[in-house]
């Protein structure tokens, strides 16, 4: 299967003088073709080089995957029905297990060298979100088609990057949302669509996952096992300290973005598709911090999301509680975490497993004919696409927009609080420039996209 890949892409060799003149190429290609979607130059030179390079679905692709343990597991053995050629990860502890179970593949602790040096169809990217963007533009510059877990990535800039990288390389791409491949999404998807409940122009999203407390430390020590600073890598450089290592680094500013981030584009993705949202007009979060500890994200959560109307679709105004917060009545539901459309004949009440409806006029409601196909699996509908040259229901450029927004109530959060009056296509807030640092922050000394 890398025939085809090899003479597309035998050329690009990014850690050599060559390999870094043909991405600074490319580089300034797309950014000669800022439109939305992209489609300028870089676009249409790129095309020019690619045949039509659909595969047989018996053939298997040849996966490297970076970031092996946690959510990294969890994606490996949703590929090895592919063949995993390559594995990689800054714990040689993480490494060595994932290792045991595919010993043929090769072992890697940087996702560059692994990105230039293993023939490869495609790239699994697991890795914190502060370590998204980099690997994935790699990934997709050298031709790859690419997964990658939610939210994409840091900040918003970075996930547009991301997004407009996949338009002008045509990579099948697709984002770890896997309970968007659930057919109780489906079913709810269905049932909104079909008016049941009337038109929704509210919604209300509420989630209860706490923050877990961390410290900073002046001095420390990695495990020698570890290298630090690969894992830190376009962060601040901090001090070693298990409170924002692994899984843990999700409640640091500099790493992740707590639970909004986290389980954001999880719950919010329902809403999203259902309604076929796309960009708020403005968003607006309010919160705080009750715990002890050193990191800042808030436990306690409230974000505002406008969205204009959409042809005959109202404007919808959605709302994200979390922690402390919920919406007036929710204890009427006993959810901990839910989603809950407001229609004009209705209510629908769901989460990754409930439905409920809750009729105005207290009829049985007739659910309607089931019309979005069970899916085949979130991690095989992207293999599949892969060979196919097909498309898939996560792909980069609706989850984009999805993380995008989702991304915005921390933009918010962290410049105090303030309405962003947004701008999708310029990636601004029109009113508070003090949201800049926030949309796009800037990387520790060598590392740059």
């Amino acid at each position: 299967m890398r025939d085809q890949h090899d003479r597309l892409f035998r050329a690009r060799q990014p850690l050599s003088p060559e390999g870094e003149e043909r991405r600074e190429f490319l580089r300034r290609a797309l950014a000669a073709g800022t439109a939305l979607p992209m489609m300028g130059t870089a676009a249409t030179l790129l095309a020019a080089e690619k045949p039509d390079d659909a595969r047989s679905p018996n053939e298997k692709l040849d996966i490297g995957v970076i970031g092996v343990a946690a959510r990294g597991a969890a994606n490996l053995d949703g590929v090895k029905h592919e063949n995993i050629v390559a594995l990689c990860d800054i714990d040689a502890h993480r490494l060595d297990e994932a290792a045991k179970q595919f010993p043929a593949a090769a072992k890697y602790k940087d996702y560059r060298r692994m990105i230039d040096e293993a023939k490869l169809d495609a790239v699994v990217v697991s890795t914190p979100d502060h370590s998204h963007a980099i690997p994935v533009v790699w990934a997709l510059q050298a031709g790859l088609d690419t997964y990658c877990e939610k939210p994409l990535a840091h900040d918003v800039w970075e996930i547009r990057q991301m997004r407009d990288w996949a338009a002008v390389q045509g990579a099948v791409t697709q984002m770890g949302t896997q309970i968007h491949a659930g057919d109780n999404y489906r079913r709810v998807v269905e049932l909104i669509q079909a008016g049941v409940i009337g038109p929704v122009e509210r919604v209300h999203v509420w989630q209860s996952s706490g923050i877990t407390p961390g410290r900073r430390v002046k001095n420390a020590t990695p495990p020698d096992y570890v290298d630090y600073d690969l894992w830190i890598g376009p962060a601040p450089m901090r001090p070693f300290d298990p409170s924002h290592f692994h899984f843990n680094w999700r409640y640091w500013w500099d790493f992740g973005g707590g639970v909004l981030a986290d389980m954001g584009c999880h719950y919010i993705d329902l809403p999203y598709w259902a309604l076929d949202l796309r960009y708020a007009d403005a968003v607006e979060a309010a919160g705080e911090k009750t715990y002890e500890g050193d990191n800042e994200v808030p436990d306690n959560l409230k974000v505002d999301y406008y969205f204009p109307a959409r042809g005959d679709k109202p404007p919808v105004h959605l709302t994200w509680y979390q922690g402390a917060y919920r919406p007036e009545g929710a204890e009427e539901y006993d959810k901990s975490s839910a989603v809950l459309f407001e229609g004009a004949r209705g209510r629908l009440l769901a989460d990754y497993g409930t439905l409920k409806v809750f009729s105005d006029s207290g009829d049985d409601v007739e659910p309607p004919p089931q019309t979005i196909p069970a899916s085949i699996g979130h991690h095989r509908e992207w293999t599949e696409a892969c060979k196919s040259r097909g498309t898939t229901t996560c792909n980069f450029d609706y989850s984009g927009a999805l993380a995008e927004t989702v991304l915005l109530g921390n933009v918010s959060y962290r410049a105090g609080g303030q309405r962003l009056d947004w701008d999708p296509v310029n990636l601004r807030a029109t009113n508070c420039p003090e949201a800049d640092e926030y949309i796009q922050r800037q990387y520790r000394k060598g590392w740059r996209l």
